[in-house]
């Protein structure tokens, strides 16, 4: 299901709906660029949401473009176990709605 070949089906959606697909692609370039918090940072937050969304297509781009940034093995590993932490404690936290109140 998941080949990044796919991704050339972009130009068919930006086909399709042009003006949006420019807005998304300007907006992402903004939100990545280097600024208050440097690139490696932010494509190393980008990973980490990607490992919690579990999107090959973002692990893919994003772990690369860490690395192109200057990421080590240890702050990818970090990254990794930062993104499983929050991933287990969402469902820790959402597992309180399960019990009812206490007196």
């Amino acid at each position: 299901m998941y080949d990044m070949k796919h991704l050339r089906r972009l130009k068919t959606i930006e086909a399709n709906a042009p003006d949006a697909m420019k807005t998304f692609s300007a907006f992402d370039r903004a939100a990545l660029a280097d600024g208050a918090i440097p690139v490696k940072y932010k494509e190393l937050m980008a990973c980490a949401v990607a490992f919690t969304t579990q999107c090959p297509y973002c692990i893919e781009i994003h772990s690369r473009r860490a690395r192109e940034a200057g990421a080590s093995d240890r702050e990818m590993a970090e990254v990794v176990t930062v993104a499983a932490a929050l991933r287990a404690g969402a469902a820790i936290m959402h597992g309180t709605h399960a019990f009812p109140d206490l007196p």
